[in-house]
């Protein structure tokens, strides 16, 4: 296991910060897809799947938090979350992409920003990037695969820019607005 301690993002140079900066610039992005939206316009579909932009918000968020857990804990740390299927089945798939009754965009959006904080800390704080554990069973990693702090940042880049490029086009079909193009 590794700990975390309280580092200064200024202070991370080269890769580290050239990581962390691609990460927050597609962050940005997702955030800024949701501007000036309401509760009601965040759980909006405006296409043939489930997705909402506020589900979206918080799908990335659990994955981000689940993968950064991983870079810290190892693999029992993406058993059952987001990051390895195992813990969502239909319902739960359905309930990771929307907001709940109970859920505001403003909560999510806070969630987010303490998650992506914590990844910050964390990359920041590692003794090297090339720290690395074994990936969980699952059919879509290849048996005996690990996977290293910098290769899973790499996915949690990928990710964000993956889901606020589908963030964009749902935004633009609900009322119009762009936020890259």
């Amino acid at each position: 296991m590794i700990t975390v301690t309280s580092t200064a993002r200024t202070s991370t140079t080269g890769e580290r910060a050239d990581l962390l900066e691609s990460l927050a610039k597609h962050r940005y992005f997702l955030r800024y897809t949701v501007r000036d939206l309401t509760d009601e316009q965040a759980t909006q579909r405006t296409t043939a799947s489930e997705l909402c932009l506020g589900g979206l918000l918080k799908h990335v968020s659990d994955v981000e938090r689940v993968w950064a857990d991983f870079i810290v804990r190892g693999t029992d740390a993406v058993r059952g979350g987001p990051a390895d299927g195992t813990g969502t089945g239909t319902d739960n798939r359905q309930k990771e992409f929307t907001l709940r009754d109970d859920e505001t965009l403003a909560d999510v959006l806070d969630r987010y920003a303490r998650v992506a904080h914590r990844t910050d800390e964390i990359v920041a704080s590692l003794p090297d990037l090339d720290i690395s554990h074994p990936l969980p069973k699952a059919p879509w990693f290849e048996p005996g695969s690990r996977w290293s702090a910098r290769r899973v940042l790499l996915h949690i880049i990928g990710e964000t820019a993956q889901h606020a490029g589908h963030a964009d086009i749902i935004r633009e079909a609900l009322d119009g607005s762009k936020s890259m193009g």
